[in-house]
Order: structure tokens, then sequence, then C-alpha cells
């Protein structure tokens, strides 16, 4: 399944880190940050897709604290 979502993160480097955390978690097939449009495109595994949006919304908070994804 692949979704997009508003992100807004205040950097382009932020935005760089973030997707290439995305990316690494279990279940994530491909994810993208467009800085200049602040949209995060998710293609996550459909029967698991609300856990691996937990997830992606914490290593997001984690990488950079004041980005925020909203669902």
């Amino acid at each position: 399944m692949k979704k997009r979502y508003k992100f807004e993160v205040d950097c382009a480097n932020c935005a760089a880190k973030v997707e290439a955390a995305v990316k690494k978690i279990d279940g994530v097939n491909d994810a993208s940050v467009n800085f200049m449009a602040q949209k995060m495109t998710i293609d996550a595994d459909d029967a698991r897709f609300d856990e691996i949006l937990k997830e992606v919304v914490a290593v997001a908070k984690k990488v950079e604290p004041d980005c925020e994804l909203y669902l």
C-alpha cells in the first residue's frame, strides 16, 4: 500500500536523514520525503501498515524531534 502524508520538517538534510531511517524499517518497501512539498510517501506492507506507520512516526521523531507527520 502506498500513501502520502503532509510532513513538516525544517531542513533538506533532516528530510534526507528521516527518509533513510524510514527505509530501514522492516515492512517498508520504499519511502520518500520531499522537503520542498513537505510530503512523505510511504510504500509498505498492507497487512501491517498501521503498525509500520506508528514505527515511522517514532523513527522520524528520534531522527528529527521537531518534525511533524500529519496522519
